[in-house]
């Protein structure tokens, strides 16, 4: 078993709405930074949602439409995604360890381990 995995991806038309769950486990489960990145093809991975300490930030580009949560009972990071764009077509990664932001390319540090999910595509046709 590996200590986050995301699902949740799938083919959705513009304007539609998706949630990406992320299932916690282990050292994954403690840690006070969770986030989630995403890569689209040919681009680098950028930082979308940041929970430190269960404060939210958001890049500028999802602001609004996107929203991070826990689930501290079962452990459950979330992604809620409407109002989904062709350009929110991208592999979504969650990841866990502190430090974190939404500039972050590397997560986790000596006191915290970071983590990465395995990733799922969304694709967002218009």
């Amino acid at each position: 078993i590996v200590p986050l995995v995301e699902s949740g991806g799938g083919s959705v038309e513009a304007g539609g709405s998706l949630t990406l769950p992320c299932a916690t486990y282990g050292g994954a489960t403690s840690s006070h930074c969770l986030g989630w990145f995403r890569q689209a093809p040919g681009q680098g991975r950028e930082g979308i949602a940041v929970l430190d300490s269960g404060i939210a930030t958001y890049r500028d580009s999802v602001k609004g439409r996107f929203t991070i949560s826990k689930d501290n009972v079962k452990n459950i990071l979330y992604l809620q995604m409407n109002n989904l764009k062709p350009e929110d077509t991208a592999i979504y990664y969650c990841a866990s360890g502190c430090p974190m932001t939404i500039y972050s390319v590397g997560v986790g540090g000596v006191s915290d381990l970071g983590y990465w999910g395995q990733g799922t595509q969304v694709t967002v046709s218009s």
